[in-house]
Parts: C-alpha cells; structure tokens; sequence
C-alpha cells in the first residue's frame, strides 16, 4: 500500500517534533523551511566565533522533548545532552534587591524569611495551588486537543475551581503581600508572550512545572536541540527542504491536495501542518479559500502578544558576576506592561529585561576567555506602536547595552566585538509573524483551549497546526506539547482513512 504524505511547513519546536512523530509513525513527511537553517525562532546566529541562540534559550520539562525521541524508539540522550542551570533566573530590582529563583526549597524560604516572613505561609499555600493546577491544565489538558465546545464545557468545573477566570498576577497576590515577592512569582507568563495582569492563572503551573523538573540549557545551545531533532528526522527517512518558503497551500473540495513554494516546486500531498504563524497560513497561503478568509478575517480581531528586542553580543572578556538567567526589573512594573501591552505608539523610557550569559553554563558557546550575550527587552507589537525600527533599533540598542554597561557589566562598551539585533519587524518579515508578535495569540482565557485555533480545522480537511497559535499556546513545552496534541490527530487520521 501507498504510504501516505505529509507537508510540514515550518522547522520550529512544534513542526521538528511533529514531523519526528509522523514519520515514525510511517508517515512519508516533507519539512519546509523559508530560512536557510532550521529552527523557525529556534534559529542560530553565528559570528567571529560566537554562537547565539536566537530564539528560545530556556528548556524545561524534559519529559515532552523525551517521549518525541522514544516516540521513533530512540533515547534523547543519544542526540543531546541537557545542562541544569541554577539558579533558574537571579532577579534584580533597581533599589538593590536581588532573588535567586530555583526550586532549592530551604534558599527559597532562606529568602523569602528575610524579605517578608509574613509571606512564608503564603508561598507554602501557593506551591499546593500551582500543584493543582499544574495536575489539571498542563498533566492532564496540555497535549489533549479542543476540537468542540464540549470538550471545553467538560473541563469547565475544574477551571472555575482553580479560578482560571482570574489573572496570574491577581491570584499571587491572594497568596504574597509583599511587592517585590508578588513580581518574583508573577513574571512567567511574559516568558509565553503573556502580560502577569491579564494571563489566566493557569500559567501559574509554570511555576510548578520548572520546580518539578528543574530549568535547562542545551549543550552547544539550543540550536543543538534543533540539529538533533534534524538527524533524527531524517535518519527516519524525513526529508527537510531549507530556503523553501511555502506560497500556496492548495485545496479542492473542501481539503488539502498540496503545497507549491516560492521556487516553483510543487507536490502533492494527503495532510499539511502549519507550524507557521496562523494568520499567515489563513490569509496568505490559503488566499481565496472561503473558510480561511472568514478564519483570518475572525483571528485579526483578537488579542496578539507583545513583540521583542533582542540584542546578541560578544565579549572579548568574562562577566561572572551574573547568573546564567537574569531577570533585570525597571522601575515600574504595571505600568509598563500597560505600555507593552495597550496601544501607546511610542516606547517607554524605562524597560525590563531578560539577560541571558549561556557560557556561564557552556562556554563553548565563545572564543575562549570570551562571553556571548542575549539581552530580550519586551516591546509592543506593530498594531500598538507604529515605529520606523530601522532607525529606532539602533538607538534602542545602545539605550540598553549602555544600561547593562551602568549597572550590571562595567567596562562592557570596550569589550564588545560583535553585536546584532532582532526587531518586531525582523518577526514580521524574517518570520512571518501577524503584527510582528513574538508568541501569536496572546495568553488570555478567552484565547485558551477550545477558543485557541484548533490543532485540527474544523472545514478544510487535512489540514492541521503546531506551534505557539494553537493548543496550548507559547514556549518550548507548549509547542512540543501542540505537535504531540496534532499528531495524536494525523496518524490515525491518515492511517485510519479519515475522509
């Protein structure tokens, strides 16, 4: 019998992982990629001996990257090998004060005494509430798709029960009083493209989750993850096909038949996943398709996650005084996230950032005696700030580096020897992001689940999505956890003759 086909299209997380399962599975799976390497925002700068990961560079819960590799028989450890990072993240606040943030019960507690003892019985009642919901949204509903609205009726009770109607930021603060705490606990949606005061509170199970199996950096970088979910791929007889951007995704009554890309190449297909953004898959390459132009018509009315700014950087000179994940906090807290979040056209004069110093972990990462840098600075995307990024990014660039330089890397302006950035537009152009959001949908209630774009269409058959717009949502388990949830669809769908 004819074994059937498949056309992934993008190389991200959730396209890699799906496409390792597929194929696995006895699916004949093609991979396409608009970039020349593989990794979708899991993509590898490289300069002057300096490797930068430009994307994801926090893996947690190992199991989901696990199970991809014994889904193809095979032990994940063969390919790749995970470095456990402690502290997870050292936090800073402008007025001195610093958190180490782990799952070192006895340090954390340390901690917590010496801020706000009045807090100790607040955080013991928070880590049961995170367990509970870590139990009930990511155990039991991460890789389980939403295809009708019963199946969101079905877990209604247990999301009323965990008030996940509230925000992440609302329910820490019936557990911790005090505000630097309440930041310390509440920061994990911006890391899935979600704002701490309107994310629902089922993100809290980040929390339990990096507690329960601790945080991670890959040695060789995260782009070393990518090349390995790579060769498995192919070892299993997948094909990926780089510098191929998908153009059209064809149809005929009423289902996918193929895909031809930018070049011309053309082929026929049983089944097509999207691992790329969701709007540009209905709008752009389902151009014309009834159902899809009502379903991006529909998708660019709700809610999109902020964008970013990212600055990569090599030091010709070692700063060891950081932690490996550096959560820098600015002076307001609230009020900018509004800023980030609402339409305000212009940025802000302070800023938050994510510092990353991979080679504290793994220096080969640089030349020797030498660090490489990310610095992530959350802004808004292109429908709430109209800015011109290609003179606004250089001055926001050297804003920050100059920042660093003041108060966490003295004498970094002379020790810098390369430097690169990413822009909301670069997430646009270079990936094809709707608004140039970071993390597609933003991470609110009414955006989860059910209401999230489903990881297989209801109208056009054959055609399925992994990755951050569809159930679950953002960040590496989220992604990983789509492509289980998608896969869990195609493989009897396709084996089974679904018509």
């Amino acid at each position: 019998m004819t074994r059937p086909k498949a056309a992934v299209i993008g190389s991200g997380f959730g396209g890699l992982t799906l496409a390792v399962r597929l194929q696995a599975a006895g699916i004949d799976t093609t991979v396409f990629e608009k970039r020349d390497k593989p990794g979708g925002r899991a993509y590898v700068y490289q300069d002057k001996g300096y490797s930068f990961d430009g994307g994801p560079t926090i893996i947690t819960a190992p199991p989901c990257l696990e199970e991809v590799f014994a889904s193809a028989g095979r032990d994940m450890a063969d390919y790749a090998t995970l470095l456990p990072v402690m502290p997870f993240y050292r936090l800073y606040w402008e007025d001195g004060f610093r958190f180490d943030y782990s799952n070192d019960m006895d340090a954390i507690t340390a901690q917590i005494r010496d801020k706000s003892p009045r807090d100790l019985d607040g955080y013991q009642r928070f880590l049961r509430y995170a367990e509970d919901v870590f139990n009930e949204g990511y155990v039991k509903l991460a890789a389980t798709p939403f295809l009708d609205f019963w199946s969101m009726i079905r877990v209604s009770p247990q999301l009323i029960r965990l008030q996940s109607f509230r925000s992440v930021y609302s329910i820490i603060s019936r557990f911790i009083k005090d505000p630097h705490l309440r930041q310390v606990f509440s920061f994990h949606p911006l890391l899935v493209g979600g704002n701490p005061f309107s994310s629902s509170a089922i993100y809290t199970l980040i929390h339990y989750l990096e507690r329960n199996w601790g945080v991670f950096f890959v040695k060789g970088g995260t782009g070393a993850l990518v090349a390995a979910l790579v060769k498995l791929f192919e070892e299993l007889g997948g094909e990926i096909r780089l510098s191929s951007p998908v153009e059209r995704i064809h149809t005929a009554n009423g289902r996918v038949t193929g895909v031809t890309t930018a070049g011309g190449w053309h082929g026929d297909f049983d089944a097509v996943a999207s691992n790329a953004d969701v709007v540009h898959t209905y709008s752009a390459l389902l151009e014309g398709e009834p159902h899809a132009e009502l379903e991006a018509a529909r998708l660019v009315k709700r809610r999109f996650s902020m964008s970013l700014f990212v600055v990569y950087f090599g030091s010709r000179r070692r700063h060891t005084q950081i932690a490996h994940h550096d959560i820098l906090f600015g002076p307001r807290y609230r009020e900018l996230l509004d800023d980030i979040f609402e339409s305000v056209d212009t940025l802000a004069e302070d800023f938050s950032l994510y510092l990353h110093a991979p080679t504290l972990t793994d220096p080969s990462v640089a030349p020797a005696g030498c660090e490489a840098f990310y610095v992530l600075s959350p802004v808004p995307h292109l429908g709430n700030a109209h800015l011109d990024w290609s003179s606004e990014g250089p001055r926001y660039r050297d804003r920050i580096l100059e920042y660093l330089e003041k108060r966490y890397l003295p004498g970094l302006g002379a020790d810098i020897e390369t430097v690169r950035i990413l822009t909301p537009d670069d997430f646009k152009h270079e990936m094809n992001s709707h608004l140039g959001s970071a993390f597609s949908l933003e991470p609110i209630l009414s955006q989860s689940a059910w209401f999230r774009v489903h990881n297989r269409d209801r109208h056009i058959g054959g055609l399925y999505f992994a990755g951050a717009g569809t159930h679950p949502g953002a960040g590496v388990p989220g992604v990983v956890n789509s492509a289980k949830a998608t896969a869990g669809l195609m493989i009897p769908d396709l084996l089974g003759g679904r018509g």
